[in-house]
């Protein structure tokens, strides 16, 4: 009796192990560096999944690829992006993005994960904007793979593209007076942009 309750026992740990191992991995969607929390696609019961058709961003995109999340941008974020993507490959570069357009549910998705990993709203400010305050969810910001993001920062003002926050350096909009001016000083973190305050 007590071989069989062994062996049943063993039974239900390999099935366990194996329906870990068989699952996939918690990817993000904009994996690190783009936001430092992570996406899945599932929520939890009571909240509708996301995909790709809200935004989430399957591995090794780029800005030159029709996919949601690079096809929603701004148009005229979007083309000084393919622009720079054409200089960008000259270096060997290429510009991935890791996060582009996010559908209001993805972003609120986003926020409740940043209050979970962070423990509070007001932390959790400091990485995701609300879903009416995202420049994500208007289109108007992109979030790069960490060679390009350091591409872009260095050659972005050319293309009125610049990065916005201190601490996310993978996170560009389009400034167009920075092809003239170079581009502005960037914010610590969102909650010192005037826009994440409304």
């Amino acid at each position: 009796m007590r071989r069989i309750f062994l062996l049943g026992a063993l039974a239900v740990a390999v099935a366990v192990a194996i329906g870990v191992l068989a699952r996939p991995s918690a990817s993000s969607s904009t994996p690190e560096p783009s936001v430092p929390i992570a996406s899945t696609g599932h929520l939890p019961r009571g909240h509708a999944p996301v995909g790709a058709a809200d935004g989430v961003v399957p591995d090794g995109v780029t800005v030159l690829d029709d996919v949601p999340a690079v096809a929603n941008l701004d148009e005229h974020l979007l083309e000084s992006l393919r622009d720079a993507a054409a200089e960008a490959a000259g270096d060997g570069v290429v510009l991935e993005v890791n996060s582009g357009w996010r559908s209001p549910a993805y972003q609120a998705r986003l926020l409740r994960e940043a209050v979970g990993t962070y423990g509070s709203a007001q932390e959790a400010a400091r990485w995701v904007a609300t879903p009416t305050t995202s420049a994500h969810v208007s289109g108007d910001a992109v979030d790069l793979g960490a060679s390009g993001a350091a591409w872009l920062a260095e050659h972005g003002a050319a293309y009125g593209v610049c990065r916005v926050y201190d601490n996310e350096p993978w996170h560009f909009e389009r400034r167009p007076a920075a092809v003239d001016d170079g581009c502005p000083p960037t914010y610590a973190d969102p909650t010192d942009d005037p826009r994440m305050q409304q």
